[in-house]
C-alpha cells in the first residue's frame, strides 16, 4: 500500500468514526417514545411467562 492509499484509508476511518459519534449522540438526544397500552401489556405478559418458565425449570423432572 502506498502513502496515498494509507491517507485515504485514514481519512475514511476518521469519517466513519465521526459519523458513528454523530449517530450515537442523535440516539442519546432522542427521548424514548411512551409505550402504547398494547406494548405495555405484551411486556407485562412476557415477564409473567419468563417467571413461569424459570419456576418450571427449578422443579425436579420426575413431578
Amino acid at each position: 500500500m502506498n502513502n496515498s492509499q494509507k491517507d485515504e484509508q485514514n481519512e475514511l476511518q476518521e469519517y466513519l468514526e465521526e459519523k458513528a459519534r454523530q449517530e450515537q449522540k442523535k440516539k442519546e438526544e432522542q427521548e424514548p417514545e411512551p409505550l402504547s397500552a398494547y406494548d405495555a401489556c405484551v411486556l407485562k405478559e412476557s415477564a409473567k411467562i419468563h417467571e413461569l418458565i424459570a419456576e418450571a425449570q427449578k422443579r425436579p423432572k420426575d413431578e
